[in-house]
């Protein structure tokens, strides 16, 4: 007997403001085709005013708790993926237990930056593998859009706001890739490389901070090590990428998730894309990909999924599951 973490329920949420590429061309030098042929984005999701990273997380958790039939006290540990949390502390993750009325258990954030979700669900399916907790809530999201510096045009039309969120639950396997739930996952990161991708704000400062990036050298990391990781699981299994039925990748860029996809040898008609209407979410963008393409019924039961996340850090990992 194998106990695997399966998803039980998954859902989102994206805040009721829409930003075109136009909207942009209003206050810097850019202009929609610009930012659409140099990412693939057409639009995104801005938080309101006063608008939380706990709130939309709490949003995206409901959603999941419902379309897995469960209420808040069903569920052992709720982990939250953010780089955006509304306070230093405490946790996102507490709020969210707050909010929805949960008075058992335990909460906690993951800070990956844009990998936070993969190392969030890594986490969840080891405590559910060590039989700390039955049911996991893992929730990815994220408020971009308070980072942002609005004169760099090279960042600031890259990134939304969002959440999404899986409930992941205990089940028995017979230990074979026919199991539903997580089959294995990869995870990395390299301090050497902070400087390519960082906000430059902080305890250490005082200051909240805005994102700073080195666009070519973090695009030059990511196709080679998504790769990599994205193999590295699939060799864990004796699988490749003819195996995959879905990759499920970090929305960042359509020339990363296209340079990813030919390197695995996936079709682009295998790969669930959001980017274009969310932007980079970072630690929300694969579980919005999700949700969004159970939605659209790409993801079926039974389909194998790749997830994999590059980040700030530099954080990168990657997770193989049977939906």
């Amino acid at each position: 007997m194998t106990i695997r973490a399966a998803v039980r329920g998954v859902g989102h949420y994206l805040p009721d403001r829409v930003v075109p590429n136009s909207e942009f061309e209003k206050t810097i030098e850019t202009s929609d085709e610009w930012i659409r042929t140099r990412s693939g984005i057409e639009r995104r999701h801005f938080a309101a005013e006063g608008q939380t990273t706990s709130d939309l997380a709490t949003r995206a958790a409901r959603a999941a708790l419902d379309d897995a039939g469960l209420q808040a006290d069903d569920i052992d540990a709720i982990i939250v993926a953010t780089s955006t949390a509304d306070l230093t502390f405490p946790s996102c993750a507490t709020m969210v237990q707050a909010a929805l009325g949960m008075t058992r258990g335990f909460a906690f954030d993951v800070q990956a930056v844009c990998a936070g979700f993969v190392y969030a669900l890594a986490n969840a399916n080891a405590l559910i593998i060590a039989g700390q907790a039955n049911r996991v809530l893992v929730i990815g999201a994220e408020t971009f859009s308070k980072l942002m510096d609005w004169t760099d045009r090279s960042t600031c039309v890259l990134f939304g706001d969002g959440a999404g969120a899986l409930v992941l639950e205990g089940a028995t396997g017979t230990g074979t890739t026919a199991d539903r739930g997580i089959l294995a996952t990869d995870l990395h990161s390299d301090g050497r490389y902070r400087d390519i991708l960082y906000v430059d704000g902080g305890v250490s400062t005082g200051t909240t901070g805005l994102l700073r990036m080195e666009g070519k050298e973090v695009f030059r990391h990511a196709v080679e090590k998504l790769s990599e990781t994205a193999h590295a699981s699939l060799a864990k299994l004796d699988m490749s990428g003819e195996d995959v039925d879905w990759i499920v990748p970090h929305q960042a860029n359509i020339r990363i998730i296209e340079g990813t996809a030919k390197r695995m040898q996936v079709p682009m008609d295998r790969v669930v894309v959001t980017v274009q209407d969310h932007g980079n979410t970072s630690a929300a963008s694969i579980p919005l990909a999700l949700s969004v393409g159970r939605a659209r019924g790409q993801i079926k039961q039974g389909d194998l999924l790749v997830t994999e996340a590059i980040g700030g850090g530099l954080a990168w990992g990657s997770v193989v599951l049977r939906w």
